[in-house]
């Protein structure tokens, strides 16, 4: 079992000040989560500083997440007083539902004055969770540099719209201690925490323990496993998939460290099959 993951480099301390001292001068925020972790992507430290300022909660990596769970977490969100949208900002499915929100956000604040301000806004959300793909899917150009590790973006910056609106970037921000330790494990499963600071063969092992318990078909199949194979203990259901898949060193001996990798790399890109990691109820 992997104990206290943590990871709260210093940029994300002045993060959360640049949040904290820029939230002034925007009408909204937009928290972007992952679709597959809803709750365990939602930093705390957010909520705390965002307050009651207006939220339209972007739930990203719907293409690899679970349809059924997705729509129940857009409930669950819509009861809550958050504005939802279901998007996958990679291929912008979902992107143009979210700008025609902004649009109608941006009339309502405007609704009475003689002349329309543009909309001014805050993305943010934790590292690796889309922000970036979103944003230069909102401006239509690469605005900001996208890449598949945490802590790309490393300092704010204003961007405009192709509708006019104005949008205020911010680098990814987790938190320094996680109370649940579940939250950090869900974190790394997603690639939201650097995998240079984990134990990748353990925390595959832990993913299989999930996967074996919620989505035991879709483990079976991409492994091309039997059934028998569920009744293996955690460790051996490991090693069976790194003898199927030939991850294997000299003297027959298990390379964990390639197999560690290769799971996670299957979770991660919708390889396994879409799956959401935390239920809506």
């Amino acid at each position: 079992m992997i104990e206290n993951i943590n990871w709260y480099p210093g940029h994300m301390k002045k993060t959360r000040e640049l949040i904290k001292d820029n939230l002034k001068l925007v009408d909204l925020v937009i928290e972007v989560l992952d679709a597959r972790i809803p709750i365990s992507s939602r930093n705390p430290i957010i909520d705390e500083l965002v307050g009651s300022k207006p939220r339209v909660i972007a739930l990203n990596k719907t293409d690899i997440a679970s349809d059924k769970e997705t729509k129940r977490w857009r409930e669950y969100f819509a009861n809550e007083g958050s504005t939802p949208v279901a998007i996958n900002a990679q291929s912008g499915s979902g992107v143009s539902n979210l700008l025609k929100l902004l649009e109608r956000m941006e009339n309502q604040l405007s609704e009475g004055k003689m002349r329309q301000k543009p909309l001014r806004m805050m993305i943010v959300g934790v590292p690796n969770v889309g922000k970036s793909s979103l944003i230069n899917r909102l401006t239509g150009r690469k605005a900001t540099q996208i890449g598949n590790k945490p802590g790309v973006t490393k300092g704010k910056q204003w961007l405009r719209l192709k509708n006019g609106m104005e949008l205020l970037d911010t680098p990814g921000i987790l938190w320094p201690k996680f109370e649940d330790n579940r939250v950090g494990i869900y974190l790394a499963f997603c690639g939201s925490i650097k995998d240079e600071i984990l134990d990748l063969p353990t925390l595959a092992l832990e993913l299989i323990k999930v996967l074996r318990r919620d989505y035991p078909n879709l483990l079976l199949a991409r492994y091309k496993l039997d059934d028998s194979c569920l009744e293996y203990e955690d460790i051996e259901l490991l090693d069976e998939i790194c003898r199927r898949r030939g991850y294997i060193l000299p003297g027959k001996r298990i390379d964990y460290d390639r197999a560690g990798k290769a799971i996670l790399d299957d979770f991660r890109s919708g390889k396994i099959g879409r799956i959401t990691l935390e239920m809506a109820d």
